[in-house]
């Protein structure tokens, strides 16, 4: 990998600390029809998850927590982890408004294991846009292995690093797809959220993760992959021309060839025998 490990933790960490209070009052998250009711996750996660009510699930990189508490209104018992302090006090404010007795701790997914004092869980999930922000899949894979308490489950669900090959304004190439190990600095002001949002930390370094490279991790760490899935929408206009559709989703013009956009993984820890 490149750079010092504190270095590149404490740049990320800083860009999210930032952009948290932006990403609460975004249009974007819409925090107050997700109080009123509304699941942050996408109907293919729940089908494909199935019931996790009276289980244990560990939302890994969390963020402010809906998609955490979403799980929660389905039923699970839910802990959340974040690297960014602002974000866990976010979702524990959130969770307080909702009204949803939910964990959230603060610490780095590499120290998930010691943070969550050694404990395992039926369900670890981690959502779209959090592998990119990790350098070592092997590490976290093992980290997730840990967590998997014996029968339980991995519940992959990301953006297909397919996409990375691609300019922002065309499908011309202009990338490399296998940049195993290799740090990307990017810099740039605004967020997903809002663009145009004036910020002042503004560099960021993360990695490109070719889906061979995650599965194997996973199969390496001990899990046995039930479903991989890959999706042909994705959930934000990664190029101008994709089209929204009213579920929320972006498209790929009718007629055009269909592309991965976002892939999903279930994988269970297999009982002691």
């Amino acid at each position: 990998m490149d750079g010092d490990e504190t270095e590149w933790r404490e740049l990320n960490r800083r860009w999210w600390d930032e952009r948290v209070p932006l990403h609460v009052a975004s249009a974007f998250y819409d925090n107050e029809t997700f109080v009123a009711g509304r699941s942050s996750l996408r109907p293919f996660e729940v089908i494909e998850l199935g019931s996790v009510d009276g289980l244990t699930l560990v939302h890994l990189q969390c963020h402010f927590g809906q998609d955490t508490l979403s799980w929660a209104r389905l039923g699970a018992q839910v802990t959340g982890l974040d690297f960014s302090e602002p974000a866990v006090d976010a979702a524990r404010a959130l969770a307080g408004q909702v009204g949803i007795a939910a964990e959230f701790v603060a610490a780095d997914v590499y120290d998930a294991v010691s943070a969550l004092d050694g404990r395992t869980f039926d369900i670890v999930y981690t959502g779209f846009g959090a592998l990119n922000w990790l350098p070592d899949i092997d590490r976290w894979a093992a980290v997730v292995a840990a967590l998997v308490a014996p029968g339980g489950t991995l519940y992959l669900a990301e953006f297909h690093p397919f996409t990375t090959v691609f300019g922002d304004r065309d499908l011309t190439v202009e990338h490399t797809y296998f940049e195993r190990d290799t740090a990307v600095f990017d810099e740039g002001a605004g967020t997903y959220t809002d663009r145009d949002a004036p910020t002042v930390n503004n560099r960021v370094c993360d990695w490109n993760h070719p889906l061979g490279e995650v599965v194997t991790a996973v199969i390496d760490a001990g899990l046995r992959i039930e479903l991989l899935h890959e999706h042909d929408h994705t959930l934000f206009p990664r190029w101008p021309f994709l089209e929204a559709r009213p579920d929320g989703t972006y498209r790929l013009p009718d007629g055009a060839p269909s592309l991965p956009l976002m892939y999903t993984l279930r994988a269970r820890k297999p009982r002691a025998t």
